[in-house]
């Protein structure tokens, strides 16, 4: 896929796994994806009120038709150009069978992209931005919509087919709520190859705290304040079976340990796990993440 590893760190609600976040160039707020290597986990169970799909951005319509020729190559599992809601996806799925989707940006109004991987081995006219509308799968859309635009202040813009679009503030694609409204009871199970949990941002710690006393008032059940070093979050469950996440965009992964040019290539820890790093580098598998003195070729297809 080309996106940068910005931060190799673990879980810390589970030291045992790492958390792994990958994003822009810079690793800017709103780009990252991370993923959980949690070990003999069982496969998921698709169903009904469930993050069903994430999605990344690139610059244009003729980015999408080098990613064909790319996901050829790599043997991707893929579904050929397709159009939502004015934008033109491509819809693909991993070796867990974990749901993904490309959108090209050249359509998009709304919150800018990021920046490309420029040592990435995609040529950078091509190359992923940043991160696209989230789809949750749900089966209650009256339930949802009340909580998107009531509690979460988001607008609905539009209904294609069973997909419903949802957009906060400037919107576009990357502030996007895309709902597939699908029949059934069959909750989605948890497993590999499932997204865990949605993050939303926040600007900053004071914004988070209006948050979390808003939360509250409205009671749903919520984590409150959690401290992750790189962020700060509040996590909450406002629909059964989806896990929301609020999160400050920063202060970000340049840090302490890590300056841009080698973000993502040393074990990094937050502070109050850093007295027990040996003890942790012996729990989490080795895994060479030094991208700094290689160099990757632009892979024109």
């Amino acid at each position: 896929m080309g996106m940068r590893l910005v931060k190799k760190t673990v879980n810390q609600d589970d030291i045992n796994t790492y958390h792994l976040f990958f994003a822009d160039d810079e690793g800017s707020p709103g780009t990252d994806i991370t993923f959980f290597d949690f070990n003999g986990i069982p496969k998921k169970e698709e169903g009904v009120n469930e993050i069903s799909r994430a999605s990344f951005r690139v610059p244009s319509d003729l980015a999408l038709e080098y990613w064909l020729k790319r996901f050829k190559k790599y043997n991707v599992v893929h579904e050929e150009i397709k159009e939502l809601f004015g934008k033109k996806v491509i819809l693909f799925e991993d070796f867990d069978e974990q749901k993904y989707a490309l959108f090209s940006n050249q359509n998009n109004k709304g919150v800018e992209s990021g920046i490309a991987w420029k040592k990435g081995p995609v040529p950078n006219e091509f190359a992923i931005t940043g991160l696209g509308p989230i789809f949750l799968r749900i089966n209650n859309i009256a339930i949802m919509d009340k909580i998107l635009v009531d509690g979460l202040f988001m607008k609905a813009s539009g209904v294609q087919d069973n997909y419903h679009l949802y957009e906060m503030g400037e919107g576009g694609n990357c502030a996007s709520v895309i709902l597939e409204v699908a029949k059934g009871s069959n909750q989605g199970i948890q497993g590999y190859g499932a997204i865990h949990h949605v993050a939303f941002r926040v600007e900053d710690e004071e914004v988070l705290n209006d948050w979390i006393k808003y939360i509250r008032s409205l009671g749903f059940p919520n984590s409150g304040f959690v401290d992750r070093f790189y962020f700060k979050s509040l996590y909450t469950r406002m629909y059964p079976g989806i896990l929301f996440e609020f999160a400050t965009d920063g202060p970000g992964f340049i840090d302490d340990e890590e300056t841009y040019e080698i973000l993502g290539e040393t074990l990094a820890l937050p502070p109050k796990f850093r007295n027990h790093r040996d003890f942790i580098e012996k729990l989490v598998r080795p895994i060479d993440t030094v991208r700094s003195t290689k160099v990757f070729e632009k892979e024109y297809l």
